[in-house]
């Protein structure tokens, strides 16, 4: 799980380069795992901020992966 979250990381460092394929294997890899959802650590995101969030919910949503964020 470590190494496909770091992936998409960098994906939204690198403006979103290939995020929907590193969407997918997250989708697969939190199914193998026995998983409902992906923890992300808002200070390693390329928007941190409110809006920046929720946007990143709202579109992982939309591919079926669940999103929360580490306090």
């Amino acid at each position: 799980m470590a190494e496909v979250t770091d992936s998409i990381y960098a994906s939204l460092q690198a403006n979103n380069a290939d995020i929907d394929a590193h969407i997918a294997t997250l989708k697969a890899a939190l199914s193998r795992e026995g998983m409902k959802e992906a923890v992300f650590d808002p200070a390693r995101l390329a928007q941190n901020n409110r809006s920046g969030r929720k946007l990143m919910q709202a579109y992982f949503r939309q591919r079926g992966v669940s999103v929360k964020f580490s306090t």
